[in-house]
């Protein structure tokens, strides 16, 4: 049987068709539409007809930003704020007439990396998405945990600052508040009162303010992935996301990290992940 993935990103709506041994057939990226679900339903139903235009027989698995709500279908905790609420799956079945899977972005990038990526030699695995956002995931003996409530592996919602800058999920303080890209870029705004992206501001790290940006964002990085360690202890930590290309946060980063978990001794391995920004869609075709 042929597999269909989807990933629908912040930014990019990736598409992929894999043959029976997961070979690559096809592959598409788009835009994804900003704030029009309607147009989301469409980009990805376009996709779907368009990778299956030659075959009949395939299974389809859908990458999403947030979670879906257990007792009634709704989408929730999701950064791509129009999906919020909807009924995405079954929308998408009714256009489609096919049954599908659908599983949060971050748990699709930690079962790919888990089973055919950099973590692939690891029992207890916990995936990090930082980029638009900030997520994660986690897999244990290949198998996806998503937890009671479906919010297995979430850290970017746990508290990092108690009364700290308020987050579209309601709370204060939340680790994406502070760690996501977004939020870093807003952060060197107000630092410098230069609004710049962050690959610009990656090159400006070396003056007195880039010192200060870069120390802040270190601890933030360091506290959110030590309380993981803390309450998990997995065996290793890979990360994803734009920010995964981020070279000091396998050196300074993991140290920011050790330094504060509840531990005399550390070694948990943090690496970059091996599929990059493709993790998400592989991850969606494997499903099922």
């Amino acid at each position: 049987m042929y597999k269909i993935g989807i990933d629908l990103g912040g930014t990019k709506t990736e598409s992929i068709l894999l043959d029976g041994n997961l070979n690559v057939l096809e592959r598409k990226r788009v835009q994804t539409p900003q704030n029009n679900y309607q147009e989301i339903i469409a980009t990805i139903s376009s996709l779907v007809l368009e990778m299956s235009a030659n075959i009949s027989n395939f299974s389809l698995g859908v990458c999403i930003p947030g979670a879906i709500t257990k007792q009634t279908g709704l989408i929730k905790n999701s950064n791509t704020q129009c999906l919020i609420g909807k009924p995405l799956k079954e929308d998408l079945e009714n256009k489609l007439g096919k049954k599908i899977s659908i599983e949060n972005d971050a748990n699709c990038f930690t079962m790919t990396e888990a089973t055919m990526g950099a973590a692939s030699e690891f029992s207890i695995v916990f995936g990090v998405i930082m980029g638009t956002g900030v997520g994660g995931g986690i897999v244990i003996d290949k198998k996806l945990h998503s937890g009671r409530n479906s919010i297995g592996g979430e850290w970017g919602h746990h508290t990092l600052h108690h009364n700290g800058i308020s987050c579209y999920c309601g709370k204060n303080g939340c680790v994406e508040t502070y760690i996501s890209g977004p939020a870093l870029e807003k952060q060197w705004t107000q630092l410098t009162r230069k609004s710049q992206p962050l690959p610009e501001i990656l090159l400006n790290i070396d003056n007195k303010i880039g010192k200060k940006w870069k120390c802040q964002f270190l601890e933030n990085f360091g506290y959110g992935l030590a309380n993981v360690i803390d309450i998990l202890d997995p065996d290793v930590i890979v990360l994803g996301g734009g920010l995964s290309n981020i070279d000091f946060l396998y050196s300074e980063g993991k140290q920011s990290v050790y330094d504060k978990v509840f531990s005399d001794y550390i070694d948990t391995p943090i690496i970059k992940n091996k599929l990059g920004d493709s993790a998400g869609v592989f991850g969606a075709a494997l499903l099922t």
